[in-house]
């Protein structure tokens, strides 16, 4: 049975940092693209980052480069995402998601709310 289970949300300040997990089972993670999304009510899902299988090359979106951090232990099975000095604009629900050819598996979502 295929499982993402992300953790490590919740309330900060801003300008303050959180780390975010997603631990998987049940498929052979290391072959996977991790990606982390996040959404916001009203608004579309959207791509804050991911990593590849091989090599373990690193893309982030516009609004969180030079902030967040993303990266995975293959031996853990678990991908991270370093979040610092973080916003109010950065509030969502962030997931994570797996993705291999055809094959894309989701997380049931972290919420983190940045407010003073």
């Amino acid at each position: 049975q295929v499982q993402l289970v992300e953790s490590g949300g919740g309330l900060v300040q801003p300008g303050g940092s959180l780390r975010l997990s997603c631990a998987a089972s049940g498929f052979t993670f290391r072959n996977f693209r991790m990606s982390w999304y996040r959404q916001v009510p009203g608004k579309e899902r959207e791509l804050v980052a991911f990593i590849t299988s091989i090599g373990g090359t690193t893309t982030y979106a516009a609004s969180v480069k030079g902030r967040f951090t993303i990266s995975r232990d293959n031996a853990k099975n678990t991908v991270y995402l370093q979040m610092n000095s973080l916003k109010p604009e950065d509030t969502a629900v962030y997931y994570c998601k797996a993705t291999f050819a055809h094959l894309a598996y989701w997380g049931q979502g972290t919420q983190v709310t940045v407010s003073s």
